[in-house]
């Protein structure tokens, strides 16, 4: 066989283990495919569903392993070929490594699509299939495996959740009217599509203005969603206990993070079940300390869906590094209607936000534009100014 076909078929292999990935993706679990070929056909596949499961041993190349020994009628994997989109693991938990199960079921050839940025791993996985005897090819289509896990390596090389920031506007790049009204900018696709975003990512956050305006309940609301831990930035604990985040927070995850001390406020938030983090700088909530928090809770991601004061100040702060822009194709004018980023603004043009691996997708008339931010030189004094 010529490199140029053995090449499409090893990639071709290697797309067939993504969609596996695909699948523990669209049911919130790390996003991990793996398939064993043996004499040209895919005789096992699997995907990561340890928490789905509620089995440490539901590794993606565990499921795809005990699939192909079934349809091998065999343990013994030999003369098999594994995809795999990430390093697999090697570090003794409460279940053995997957290096170790390869190992045993003596497979002799592993393609790696992106190699494992844990530091428990970080190449140690290919070299103990290595030095076994195992042929180990790495970088199979590296980019598609890498944008799968994107939540996943920044919060394994950060300690800090990765961020993404949405918001709906219309053509005139305005997410309000002057009123405040904004229900809706966009129409009912747009919006159920925000709902996956929300089951998405780990974590849902607001500003105080969002809750004193629209009174929200940022949960999840389509067929087998989960309900993100609902975040508050509200620098003097404006927070009214009569609101719907405050009413649920016994029922769904609610963080209040603040800046100013009262003890009788705090109390109160409490006994209503609301968790509180202070993260506090010149009297406002800095919004890195608020990360770093976060991360140490394993709350891997965050979105972000303010409005313009809150969007603003994780821009500057240079937190974000995703960006979804539903745009409606109406206009409303005026001066005083508001605009989805706010704060002091750029003085150059040279110095805008950038984004990039920009995506458009349609919504029954309005569109989302999405892409990651190009990452600046962080400005750390940045605080949220609510």
């Amino acid at each position: 066989m010529e490199e140029n076909e053995k090449l499409k078929l090893d990639e071709k292999y290697m797309r067939a283990a993504i969609k596996q990935a695909q699948k523990a993706y669209a049911i919130n679990e790390t996003p991990i495919g793996c398939v064993i070929v043996y004499e040209g056909k895919i005789i096992g596949r699997g995907y990561n569903r340890r928490n789905t499961d509620k089995d440490p041993l539901a590794h993606a190349e565990i499921k795809a392993i005990k699939k192909a020994s079934k349809k091998m009628g065999d343990w013994r994997l030999e003369q098999c070929t594994m995809y795999v989109t990430l390093e697999p693991c090697c570090h003794q938990g409460k279940t053995p490594p997957c290096t170790d199960i390869i190992l045993e079921r003596g497979i002799g050839k592993v393609y790696v699509g992106s190699m494992d940025p844990n530091p428990k791993v970080a190449g140690k996985g290919v070299q103990i299939l290595r030095d076994h005897g195992v042929e180990v090819e790495t970088g199979l289509l590296e980019e598609e495996c890498l944008s799968l896990n994107e939540i996943f390596f920044h919060y394994i090389t950060t300690k800090m959740p990765y961020v993404a920031m949405k918001y709906a506007m219309t053509l005139d790049g305005k997410i309000a009217s002057f009123s405040g009204d904004s229900k809706w900018v966009t129409g009912e696709k747009a919006r159920e599509h925000t709902h996956f975003l929300r089951k998405k990512y780990r974590g849902i956050l607001v500003g105080i203005g969002t809750v004193l305006a629209d009174d929200p309940m940022l949960n999840c609301r389509i067929e087998n969603g989960v309900d993100p831990v609902r975040i508050v930035c509200d620098s003097h604990l404006q927070i009214p206990l009569e609101c719907k985040l405050v009413k649920t927070a016994k029922d769904i995850e609610t963080i209040v993070c603040y800046a100013e001390e009262n003890e009788e406020k705090q109390k109160a938030l409490m006994e209503a079940g609301v968790q509180l983090i202070k993260a506090e700088k010149d009297g406002q909530v800095d919004l890195e300390k608020l990360m770093m928090e976060l991360g140490s809770m394993e709350i891997d991601s965050v979105l972000v869906e303010g409005g313009g004061a809150i969007h603003g100040s994780f821009l500057t702060s240079g937190l974000v590094q995703k960006v979804y822009c539903y745009i409606a194709p109406k206009m409303i004018g005026g001066k005083d209607a508001l605009s989805p980023v706010l704060g002091k603004g750029i003085e150059k043009m040279s110095d805008a936000v950038e984004i990039t691996d920009v995506t458009v997708q349609n919504f029954g008339g309005d569109i989302c534009v999405s892409g990651h931010v190009k990452q600046k030189r962080r400005d750390k004094r940045c605080l949220q100014e609510l």
